[in-house]
C-alpha cells in the first residue's frame, strides 16, 4: 500500500512539474512565428476589381479595422471579442510603410488573407481566415488597399498595445493554428446557383459561421462545416458599451433560430440591422452593400443546413431551458 501511495504521489508530482513546465515554456514563448507563406501570383488591379474591391472591405474590412478618430483603417481595440484572449487591438491595414502595410507585398497580403500569418510570420488572433476566398476577391481586396481611397491612406498611427493572455498563448501553442494553403475557387459561383453562392459567402468571402458557431476557440477555418455548433450561435461577444451579447442561431430551428423568420425579415436584418423583433447590435454590422442577389444566396444556403436547438437570449424564455 505505502509503495503504490509512493508511486501516486511521484506520478502527481511529475505532472505537476509537466504542467509547470508546459506553463514557463508557453508563457516565454508567446504566440508562435511562422514560416510566411508563398501564394500564387496575384491578379492585377483593374477598374472592376477595384469597384468590387471597395464593395469587399465595407463589409470584410470596415467593421475591425476603421479607427473612429482617422476615418482610415488605421485599427482599434477590439473589445467585443472580450478578454479571455487577452486586450485585443485590430491592425493599421492603411498605406503607411511603417506602421501600416505599405511595404508588404501583394502576395504577402494574401497570403494573410488566406492563413492569419503577416508579413512578420506572426499569427494575427481572432482575425478570421479566408482560406476559401476566391482568386477574384483577394485580388479585388488588394486592389482598393492600394487604391487612393481615403480609408486606406497612409496613417502613421502605431497598432495599440496587444495584451496577448496566457490562455491565448495556451491555445496558440496547441491548438489554434494558422490554416493551410487549401485549394479555392478561382471565382465565386454564379448567382444562378443561389446555394452554391451562398454557401460560398457564408464560409469563404463574409464569414458568417465565425461569429456564429460556438466559440471562437473551436472555430475549424480549414473546414468551417466541422466547427463546434456549426452556424448555431452562442459565441460570447460584447456590445459597443461593452454589454455581454451571445450570437444569434442562424439555421432554421423554428423556435431558437431562424425558422420562423421570411426571406424579406432576413435580408431586412442582415442588410438595415433590423429583425422582425427590433434593431440588431453591435458587434453585429449591417451589410448595407449587400446586394439582393447575396442576400438571397445566404438565405438559401441556409435552409440547407442541420437545424440546431440553440437558445440565446433574444429567444426570452427559452433561453434558460
Amino acid at each position: 500500500m505505502k509503495k503504490t501511495l509512493r508511486l501516486l504521489s511521484w506520478a502527481a508530482g511529475l505532472l505537476v512539474l509537466a504542467a509547470a513546465g508546459f506553463a514557463a515554456y508557453v508563457s516565454l514563448r508567446g504566440v508562435p512565428r511562422y514560416p510566411v507563406p508563398t501564394v500564387g501570383q496575384v491578379l492585377p488591379s483593374t477598374p472592376a476589381r477595384l469597384a468590387h474591391g471597395e464593395q469587399l472591405a465595407t463589409m470584410m474590412c470596415m467593421h475591425c479595422h476603421r479607427d473612429p478618430a482617422t476615418n482610415t483603417f488605421s485599427g482599434r481595440a477590439l473589445p467585443e471579442v472580450g478578454t479571455a484572449l487577452g486586450q485585443l487591438h485590430s491592425a493599421n491595414i492603411t498605406q503607411d510603410p511603417v506602421y501600416g502595410i505599405g511595404k508588404w507585398t501583394d502576395v504577402q497580403l494574401v497570403g494573410l488573407l488566406r492563413t492569419g500569418i503577416g508579413a512578420d510570420g506572426r499569427m494575427r488572433l481572432v482575425m478570421p481566415h479566408f482560406a476559401y476566398l476566391s482568386d477574384e476577391d483577394a485580388a479585388s481586396l488588394v486592389a482598393f488597399l492600394r487604391s487612393g481611397d481615403a480609408l486606406v491612406r497612409a496613417t502613421p498611427t502605431a497598432q495599440g498595445p496587444q495584451q496577448v493572455s496566457f490562455l491565448a498563448k495556451a491555445l496558440t501553442n496547441t491548438v489554434m493554428k494558422p490554416t493551410p494553403l487549401l485549394a479555392h475557387p478561382a471565382d465565386a459561383p454564379p448567382a444562378t446557383d443561389p446555394v452554391a453562392l451562398g454557401h460560398y459567402l457564408v464560409v469563404a468571402r463574409y464569414q458568417c459561421y465565425y461569429c456564429h458557431s460556438r466559440d471562437f476557440s473551436t472555430i475549424n477555418q480549414a473546414h468551417p462545416e466541422q466547427s463546434e455548433n456549426y452556424l448555431g450561435g452562442g459565441n460570447a461577444m460584447l456590445g459597443d458599451k461593452l454589454e455581454p451579447r451571445v450570437s444569434r442561431n442562424l439555421t432554421m430551428d423554428p423556435e431558437t433560430g431562424l425558422g420562423d423568420w421570411s426571406e424579406a425579415q432576413f435580408s431586412r436584418a442582415i442588410q438595415a440591422g433590423m429583425s422582425p423583433h427590433g434593431p440588431l447590435y453591435e458587434p453585429m454590422p449591417k451589410f448595407t452593400a449587400l446586394t439582393n442577389e447575396e442576400a438571397h444566396a445566404i438565405w438559401a444556403y441556409l435552409q440547407t443546413v442541420p437545424k440546431i436547438r440553440n437558445a440565446t437570449p433574444e429567444d426570452g424564455a427559452l433561453a434558460g431551458r
